[in-house]
């Protein structure tokens, strides 16, 4: 399938700052998930600025942890709070609602759906009904897209078991998508071995990708420290690997929801080769402006609520 390759009208070019304007850039005809392309140094900057050279990104990789704010995170998760100095966060950036699921709901599908509990697909999928995730957006458009769940004993498992929470995989909620849950919702196995490591150590992430931790290392039932340190295992070969370094592959670190106690804001944290060190992003971002980037990143129209929401591709300079 020939189309645009990057998030906006430049496709598969470089994007450069305000300051200079868009040139030297040819449009592609497809996404370069295999090239080679490196991104050019760039200098540190703060959110008042624009990025000095970026490569557009055609693939995200997110993980979720759990029922934490922004403070806490910040506090408690020394690894991921050098990660945010080190590459850039946002620091006005809040959750949909309360519980977990619909928050989930609203990343991969730009809706609620009027889900307010956490009950399992047997209860909730009837109200999705018939509308596709980012993932099958994605896929219907030619692109990848996996879900890697930590502890789910089978692909797209519909209930919950041991560590693993079917409230935090959205996928399985999502009935027109039964399918491709049943073949790319995968468990990810660790950073050993699984689907995870092999695919992040072939540069074969998924365009859209999303990273569930269980329920131990996302913090909801043990710390934010045990989940900072889950992340410390991962994210190194996740930054060493080919699809980061060649600036396809943005990656996206959040939670589901706050503890109920601080605005439901929460710490979000994006990584990529491009992006100035330091960046500080104040813009009003929620899980809808994440759900907006796995489309722009598939070059398909938002679902929902993320059509009209705020830019996240935009205020983190990807576009």
């Amino acid at each position: 399938m020939q189309r645009p390759g990057t998030i906006g009208a430049a496709s598969a070019c470089l994007i450069v700052s305000l300051t200079c304007g868009l040139s030297g850039c040819t449009a592609g005809d497809s996404k370069p998930d295999q090239a080679a392309t490196q991104s050019a140094p760039v200098s540190p900057q703060t959110s008042a600025g624009s990025p000095t050279t970026v490569v557009a990104p055609t693939k995200v990789l997110t993980f979720v942890e759990e029922n934490s704010s922004l403070a806490q995170m910040q506090a408690e998760m020394p690894y991921l709070n050098s990660l945010a100095r080190q590459y850039a966060y946002a620091n006005n950036y809040t959750a949909i609602t309360h519980p977990s699921l619909p928050n989930y709901l609203a990343i991969a599908g730009g809706s609620t759906f009027g889900v307010d509990d956490d009950a399992d697909p047997s209860s909730n999928a009837a109200k999705v009904g018939d509308t596709p995730s980012v993932f099958d957006q994605a896929l219907a458009n030619g692109d990848s897209a996996k879900t890697y769940a930590e502890s789910m004993p089978d692909n797209c498992a519909l209930t919950s078991s041991d560590r693993y929470a079917v409230k935090h995989n959205p996928w399985a909620y999502f009935p027109a998508g039964r399918a491709n849950c049943e073949r790319f919702d995968v468990p990810s196995g660790t950073p050993a071995s699984g689907a995870l490591a092999t695919d992040i150590a072939d540069g074969t992430l998924p365009n859209v990708g999303l990273v569930i931790p269980n329920l131990c290392n996302d913090a909801h039932d043990c710390s934010l420290s045990t989940a900072d340190n889950w992340l410390r295992g991962w994210l190194p070969d996740v930054l060493a690997s080919p699809d980061f370094t060649s600036g396809r592959l943005v990656v996206v670190i959040t939670a589901d929801e706050d503890d109920r106690e601080s605005g439901n804001k929460v710490l979000t944290v994006v990584l990529h080769a491009g992006i100035p060190a330091g960046r500080v992003v104040t813009a009003n971002l929620t899980h809808y402006s994440l759900s907006r980037l796995y489309s722009q990143i598939s070059d398909v129209t938002p679902l929902g609520d993320a059509v009209t929401s705020a830019d996240m591709a935009g205020a983190f300079g990807l576009t």
